[in-house]
């Protein structure tokens, strides 16, 4: 049997997850703007996957997915 994984779920759980780490981390300056970043981005992979479902080519669908790969690395 295999698994059947929606990426869109993954992503929004992946952001939720990062969300509750974030609030973990103590209260400093560093901590506050790094976090602020690290939230964006998680954020961002989720939603630029849906603009990438919803586009009208396979070009591109590729040019978003590598858009939501860069979003993951940062």
């Amino acid at each position: 049997m295999t698994k059947y994984y929606d990426l869109e779920e993954r992503t929004f759980e992946f952001a939720k997850e990062v969300r509750l780490f974030v609030k973990t981390l103590p209260k400093t300056v560093v901590n506050i703007e790094d976090g602020k970043q690290v939230v964006r981005s998680s954020g961002s992979v989720g939603a630029n996957y849906i603009e990438a479902n919803k586009s009208f080519s396979k070009k591109d669908f590729k040019f978003r997915i590598k858009i939501c790969r860069e979003e993951a690395k940062e």
